[in-house]
């Protein structure tokens, strides 16, 4: 039974609320908790017409369990010696509904039953002719499109394959911006590898990194057209930051792609690749206890958010460049804007692919009023308020 609603009218009661799924449930079963594998035993079954011995699947009750364990809205009850997996990673089937194409990496939302996560999907492995039922190669996928892909989660689901229950194979994606519906799909089974890998606990937490370096740790996310002087300013924060000892990491976009995204190019799939990478470098580096300051194109509102997610509350400090594009190209120190103009340099931002400036930045800084030094200013006033 996934949990809907945890009912707790008074500090004497507390139950969890929802349908129960599959299989019946009893007074006495034991039960596990998922995704947190807490057990315990099933106390009482609650319902409006009075408590019951027995439940069973499609019947809406409220479980009590003998031990205080944690379980919220989300979390599956289960039987202790059958429970359903957990994982993070899984082949699907999805259905395609959205007029724009699936974006391979993208985040969207993935909701289960109540479970909420945020998710990527990757490149189809292939999409199904519906009239011949003959697997053909695909990149992405278009409207009314039937394809199977691996997704990846950002934490672990409790699941079951489509076949053997639908309440808990079945899935949604939504887009994060719009929060339309724009797809549907079927979990087929977990990936191995999500089985073999776990997180290893360590002793020295982030506090205590950020700690030693008497600093809160933060994330700069500078934001911003080509030649906007994205990089400009934040090599000047950094140095501002350097003479007051506080600890900091410039990452730069041209500069990343040298090493770490050296593989990748200028396609939107790409650039959604690249804006991850960055963005789980600088959560280890915030993990560290750094300031880490970043200056990316990051052209796209999805994935800024996307990176924001990835950070603790508070810590994602979006800084939007704001220089018009006239300005930025008569700037063109690099001489990208004339190669673009020229049609040597193709998925230019805001040339041939658009740059989608964001619509409640932390901090806003117009190129056109205040100077580099001024800009650097009032950004460390900001990290530092």
């Amino acid at each position: 039974m996934a949990v809907q609603w945890v009912n707790r009218p008074n500090l004497d009661f507390r139950g969890f609320s929802g349908q129960i799924a599959s299989g019946t449930v009893s007074e006495g079963d034991a039960v596990r908790v998922l995704p947190s594998g807490k057990s315990s035993r099933i106390s009482r079954i609650v319902t409006m017409d009075g408590d019951l011995k027995t439940a069973v699947a499609g019947q809406s009750v409220t479980l009590c369990i003998e031990d205080e364990i944690d379980c919220s809205r989300g979390d599956i009850i289960a039987a202790a010696d059958h429970p359903p997996e957990a994982a993070d990673q899984f082949e699907a089937k999805i259905v395609w509904m959205a007029e724009e194409d699936l974006i391979p990496g993208r985040a969207y939302l993935l909701k289960i039953g109540p479970q909420m996560v945020s998710a990527t999907v990757q490149q189809p492995k292939y999409t199904i002719n519906v009239n011949t039922m003959e697997h053909l190669a695909a990149k992405t996928l278009d409207l009314n499109a039937i394809g199977v892909a691996e997704i990846t989660t950002d934490k672990p689901i409790v699941f079951e394959s489509y076949e053997t229950s639908r309440a808990l194979g079945g899935f949604i994606l939504i887009d994060k911006i719009s929060n339309a519906t724009i797809a549907a799909g079927m979990l087929n089974f977990s990936l191995r590898r999500a089985q073999n890998v776990h997180w290893q606990a360590t002793d020295i937490s982030r506090e205590a990194h950020a700690n030693l370096k008497n600093q809160r740790p933060a994330v700069l996310w500078f934001t911003g057209l080509s030649g906007s002087g994205k990089s400009t300013i934040a090599n000047l924060v950094e140095k501002k930051l350097h003479r007051m000892n506080r600890h900091t990491f410039l990452l730069d976009g041209d500069n990343v792609r040298h090493g770490l995204n050296k593989d990748l190019g200028f396609t939107e799939a790409d650039r959604i690749e690249n804006i991850r990478r960055v963005g789980e470098v600088a959560k280890l580096m915030a993990d560290a206890g750094l300031i880490v300051v970043t200056a990316f194109i990051s052209p796209f509102r999805a994935e800024r958010q996307m990176v924001r997610g990835m950070m603790q509350d508070g810590e994602f400090i979006e800084i939007f460049i704001d220089t018009p594009l006239a300005e930025a190209e008569r700037r063109d120190v690099k001489g990208l804007y004339k190669k673009a103009r020229a049609g040597e340099l193709k998925n230019f931002t805001g040339i041939d692919s658009p740059y989608e400036a964001p619509e409640n930045a932390e901090l806003r800084i117009d190129t056109m009023a205040m100077s580099a030094e001024e800009a650097a200013d009032a950004i460390i006033e900001r990290l530092l308020s």
